[in-house]
């Protein structure tokens, strides 16, 4: 690269830039707003991230040919560009979910908004749903702000990189070390879409090489052969359809980022090399429409208030309609304008030197952000912000899970599992010790209110001892099921010795269709029956409720929809290797009994997940104790006491 900037119109303000961002965000809006045939509208992303690149290489290579760039000047101009109208679209965002968001939810959003702020909301998000109680990504507030976290740290490492380069080179880097580097970034990215897909989806090493196709481009383009009109005609109207057809063609099972996102960034990439060379194709004045590029220039604020409400309308469980569509756009279009020209613009041009940047625009807001966060987390109670109409219904779905309730039974030491008072249900504990145990995870302990509506009457104590992800196995086998898990192997290994000691009835629960996924867990399960029966237990199988489509359709009653109830066809398909590994026990085992709680909530087309107004549910797939009770009590009324000698099962 010369040391001198180059000449226009490589340099020269470009209104088609700021056109081919505004295609790049409409396309993500378009794919949030889920218009029919855009179903690749996330790559709008990508076409960012060159974009991004391209720009800010530009802005890099200008300030080191002139030697006057500096580290602390470039990160307060990012942050002074950046953070402002993030914290007011945070703050709104605040205000338009308080009333809605429970518990859990509020309080992920309050750390997510601090991880945003701090550039690592890419890594949060990554995190947080991989865990085995992911949050529903399309109803995270904040989620958007990802690709923001790939570009803020893609700002803080290229800098250092590309000046340690410049002062290698001479002046002039390499074009086959850029080369080397991009080809390593991109051969990376195709293998982490292959082989991790959430980490190449959220994280900076599987996107690098967007990011540093425009900064390429920034760098060696001006170099090129110059290219004739119609060269940089074909060049441009290519690099269009080429975003176009995978806006259009690509959805969201295709392998990407990898080679699947060469398609709309290299598109890109051409846009912006052909208009270094001649500022009037048919693309670039198509890009240079007016509309476009005052839609472009308010691009940052509009990626940043496109989302909430969406994740809003997905948190209620709202179709989102057209007229919903539109009135989104045209508030999110009005709030942009606002926020470019009273927020954007009078702060990216204050004086503020890099110390008090980080105190005005980092330090001051996440104190205020860790203050909500921890207020939400240790508050008792937050259901002041729910209409009092429907705080009942909230705090039996927010405060009444089981492994909270019964906590003692639930994440006790796994060696030595509680067997006081605190576990023991049903009829007085004889001092022999209980009649029977419930065993299994938190799809057996939430089956305790059910089976409480039992056990008294059929003269029965029960120790409940279950654990999260820990479905009872036998001990030998317990290190092949769960990869050598030392807390799942000392949970079994002692649940195994506790049930050697004498007879009893042993009920068994689980969240039989997530471990039936692995058909080796057919067997596992089969031989923990097996082990069982041989020492003399009666076995009873609890059987699973139907999965919700979603966590938030346990708020159902709480968003006022009408029905409730899912169909029950696409229950009986989830359950289907469940159905199998039933069908396999009763043959081997037919002395077994099964308990169904299901039976008193579905019939052929629907199931129920409210009974009587009320909430049965916590999540996707748990139920709440007072729902898990009501469960039982309309169990008893049509089948009687299953727990009673020569009571037919439904």
């Amino acid at each position: 690269m010369p040391h001198a900037a180059p000449s226009s119109p490589a340099h020269a303000l470009r209104s088609d830039i700021e056109g081919l961002r505004a295609l790049a965000v409409l396309l993500v809006i378009l794919y949030h707003y889920q218009v029919p045939g855009i179903s690749g509208g996330f790559a709008g992303v990508d076409v960012f991230f060159v974009i991004s690149g391209f720009v800010i290489t530009q802005l890099l290579a200008r300030a080191m040919a002139a030697g006057s760039f500096r580290f602390a000047e470039f990160y307060a101009r990012r942050l002074r560009r950046l953070v402002p109208a993030y914290l007011v679209v945070c703050t709104g965002s605040l205000l338009l979910i308080s009333p809605f968001y429970l518990d859990d939810d509020y309080y992920l959003f309050a750390k997510s908004a601090l991880a945003s702020l701090l550039g690592v909301s890419n890594v949060y998000y990554h995190g947080e749903l991989s865990q085995y109680f992911a949050p529903e990504a399309q109803t995270l507030t904040l989620l958007h702000t990802w690709s923001l976290a790939v570009e803020e740290q893609f700002y803080l490492l290229w800098p250092a990189l590309l000046l340690g380069l410049w002062k290698l080179c001479a002046g002039r880097p390499a074009l086959w070390a850029f080369a080397l580097l991009w080809t390593a970034c991109f051969a990376l990215s195709v293998v982490l879409a292959e082989n991790a897909r959430a980490a190449a989806y959220y994280l900076l090493p599987a996107r690098a090489f967007e990011l540093l196709l425009g900064a390429g481009v920034a760098l060696y383009g001006a170099q090129a052969a110059a290219l004739s009109r119609l060269q940089a005609q074909a060049l441009s109207i290519t690099g269009l359809l080429l975003i176009v057809a995978t806006a259009l063609l690509l959805d969201a099972d295709a392998h990407f980022p990898g080679y699947n996102a060469l398609w709309p960034t290299a598109g890109s990439a051409m846009i912006l090399l052909a208009g270094m060379h001649h500022a009037d194709t048919a693309v670039a004045r198509l890009l240079s429409l007016r509309p476009l590029v005052l839609l472009g220039g308010l691009s940052y604020s509009l990626y940043l208030w496109h989302w909430p409400p969406v994740a809003l309308l997905h948190y209620q469980l709202i179709e989102i309609t057209w007229p919903l569509r539109l009135g989104m756009f045209a508030a999110a279009l009005g709030l942009s304008w606002l926020t470019f020209h009273f927020v954007e613009q009078r702060w990216r041009y204050r004086p503020w030197t890099l110390k008090q940047c980080a105190v005005r625009l980092l330090l001051l807001p996440a104190l205020a952000l860790w203050g909500v966060q921890s207020t939400i987390r240790l508050a008792d109670d937050l259901s002041f912000r729910i209409a009092p109409e429907r705080r009942e219904l909230y705090r039996i779905i927010a405060q009444h899970n089981a492994a909270d309730l019964y906590v003692e039974c639930f994440k006790g030491e796994e060696y030595a599992f509680d067997q006081s008072e605190a576990c023991l249900f049903g009829a007085p504990t004889p001092a022999s010790g209980p009649s029977s145990v419930l065993i299994g995870d938190s799809h057996a302990i939430h089956l305790i209110g059910f089976m409480e509506e039992f056990l008294a009457e059929a003269g029965e104590s029960l120790l409940l001892v279950t654990r999260a992800s820990n479905p009872f196995v036998r001990a030998d086998q317990t290190p092949a099921a769960f990869d050598g898990n030392q807390e799942k192997i000392d949970r079994n290994t002692a649940l195994e010795a506790y049930l050697q000691q004498r007879p009893m009835t042993v009920y068994m629960g689980a969240w039989w269709n997530a471990y039936l996924e692995n058909p080796a867990f057919e067997g596992y399960f089969l031989d923990a029956i097996a082990w069982l029966l041989q020492h003399d237990h009666r076995v009873v199988m609890l059987e699973d409720v139907p999965e919700l489509p979603s966590a938030t359709h346990a708020h159902c009653l709480l968003k006022a929809m009408d029905d409730c109830s899912i169909d029950a066809a696409t229950v009986r398909e989830r359950g289907a290797a469940f159905a199998r590994f039933k069908a396999a026990a009763q043959a081997r085992f037919p002395q077994l009994q099964w308990i169904n709680p299901a039976a008193v909530l579905c019939d052929a087309q629907r199931c129920q997940t409210t009974l009587d107004g009320t909430p049965l549910y916590r999540d996707e797939s748990h139920l709440n104790n007072i729902g898990a009770a009501l469960i039982g009590q309309r169990y008893r009324a049509q089948f009687g006491n299953p727990l009673l000698p020569r009571v037919a099962e439904p």
